[in-house]
């Protein structure tokens, strides 16, 4: 069976991403249970990204702009979140998510293990369709163009609202609310949304990469695991248990995921 050269070297970078993976995601393990604090696992993976898109960019054989807009933008990306959610993690109690979790899994270890050993294969997933872009032998000024407006939109959205949310949240008299204003007002999740928003720049980027098709794996998946899996299930079903009926009124009122006007 002939194998090309060029899928040896790619499938040489998704290993050592792995392998560097396992390494964080192990020590980020040990952490948590010094810490008591599972939150550490979100950090990780935002950090892990950033580190996967550079390492995507100086690995990649495409484009010198492909390639740098995969590092720069990728890794800025990430950083932001990473950080972001440090200070969440650093300041706060765990996330009752994880704590709901924790008792679930009556705090056993293997479990956390295994679960942040399957969050470094998610970075690996999520680092494809960067690969996709910094192996474009030839993107269009126009496609970079309109990737990098996305990804301007997408991180400022998400930004805005990581900081409202955050205003909300030191507000004492806010406890046991729930945040309607700014972006809140139009999506109950607006930090997804641009976080999926975000992976659509990725998709445009590929287009005419010989692997375009990767760049597509952004969006979808990312919209998969937001709506369905580990996104906005579990946040919602923390916002039930602390905010109750006022988060049922939200729920009625304000649309889920894609901003738009809320029901009177």
């Amino acid at each position: 069976m002939h194998v090309m050269p060029w899928a040896i070297g790619q499938g040489g970078q998704l290993l050592a991403l792995w392998l560097f993976m396992v390494v964080v995601m192990t020590l980020g393990w040990a952490w948590q249970q010094r810490h008591a604090n599972a939150g550490i696992v979100d950090v990780l993976w935002a950090f892990g990204l950033a580190c996967a898109a550079v390492w995507m960019a100086v690995a990649g054989s495409g484009a010198p702009t492909a390639r740098l807009l995969v590092g720069v933008l990728g890794a800025a990306w990430g950083l932001r979140l990473a950080l972001h959610l440090w200070v969440r993690v650093r300041g706060e109690a765990e996330d009752g998510r994880y704590r709901a979790l924790r008792e679930h899994w009556q705090g056993r270890q293997w479990k956390f293990f295994a679960f942040f050993q399957f969050q470094a294969l998610l970075v690996v997933l999520f680092a494809l369709p960067w690969l996709a872009v910094a192996g474009h032998p030839a993107p269009a000024a126009w496609q970079l163009g309109l990737a990098l407006a996305v990804w301007i939109v997408a991180v400022a959205g998400e930004a805005l609202a990581d900081a409202q949310l955050a205003r909300f949240r030191n507000d004492p008299g806010n406890r046991g609310k729930t945040c309607r204003s700014g972006l809140w007002r139009y999506s109950r999740h607006p930090n997804y949304f641009f976080e999926w928003l975000h992976w659509c720049s990725y998709a445009i980027a590929a287009i005419g990469a010989p692997l375009a098709w990767l760049g597509l794996l952004g969006p979808v998946v990312m919209y998969l695991f937001l709506r369905f899996i580990s996104g906005i299930p579990f946040t919602e079903q923390q916002a039930l248990r602390s905010r109750g009926e006022d988060y049922r009124d939200y729920q009625r009122r304000t649309p889920m995921l894609f901003p738009w006007f809320p029901k009177n």
